[in-house]
């Protein structure tokens, strides 16, 4: 069976202290205390800014031995330069220290913008400027064109996780499995990025996890982070889930 790890889209919110955080938690210490409930979370700060080696060591050195990050790669290759010429820009992006993390890197997640439609020649083209093993990628498509076959049969044959997402119907939601590995970010069934899941909501992820876990590990970020429903369900989707 696939391994199954279950957490939120980052961890430095606000809102979240003296909810999910304790009351007078210090800041500095709010990712050993998620660490300590959850056993991944995704890296969305290296979207908006190239990071340095010495941020991920800390990281890394500040976490379980077990825990694993994801790491949301910086939006000047996916929605600046839209994946076209962007050899150096990956190499860049690799280079802030994305490797320093070690055994606890998990998936790299290229999340493109819903104003970019697919094109064939550029995204084959991205993909070969992506390093191999033991590095995992993980596309978040947004524009509904990537919806086809084609899309589909390119990334299983580069092994590239094709993002199961849930957008309140907003962005589209694939659920084609293209990689030894599923990768599903949770942005709100009803209300994008804020509302909580019911109860219901949870049991059918539950139950989709389940089974993508017979022959796949699993990955699966809450992003209904802005009134700190995300760790909440995180860790109510772990529950049902610990004995499978």
């Amino acid at each position: 069976m696939g391994d199954i790890r279950i957490g939120t889209s980052g961890w430095h919110y606000p809102g979240w202290r003296g909810d999910f955080y304790p009351r007078g938690l210090q800041q500095r210490l709010e990712l050993e205390y998620l660490a300590r409930v959850l056993d991944t979370v995704e890296l969305n700060g290296p979207f908006y800014g190239l990071r340095e080696p010495a941020h991920y060591r800390s990281w890394h050195d500040r976490t379980p031995d077990d825990f694993v990050f994801a790491v949301k790669a910086h939006k000047e290759i996916t929605h600046l330069r839209r994946l076209q010429d962007a050899a150096g820009a990956v190499a860049d992006f690799f280079d802030s220290g994305v490797l320093e993390l070690g055994h606890k890197l998990g998936p790299v997640l290229w999340q493109l913008p819903p104003t970019l439609p697919h094109r064939p020649d550029r995204l084959a083209a991205f993909l070969d400027q992506l390093p191999g093993p033991p590095v995992r990628h993980a596309l978040e498509v947004r524009h509904p064109s990537f919806l086809v076959p084609e899309v589909t049969d390119l990334l299983t044959e580069r092994g590239v996780a094709l993002v199961v997402a849930e957008s309140a119907g907003r962005f589209p939601e694939p659920e084609e499995l293209t990689a030894d590995f599923v990768y599903a970010r949770l942005h709100g069934d009803r209300e994008l990025y804020v509302s909580a899941y019911a109860p219901e909501s949870l049991d059918r992820w539950a139950d989709r996890v389940r089974a993508w876990s017979a022959d796949r590990d699993v990955f699966v970020y809450f992003d209904n982070t802005m009134h700190g429903h995300a760790p909440h369900d995180a860790r109510a989707l772990a529950a049902r889930l610990a004995d499978r």
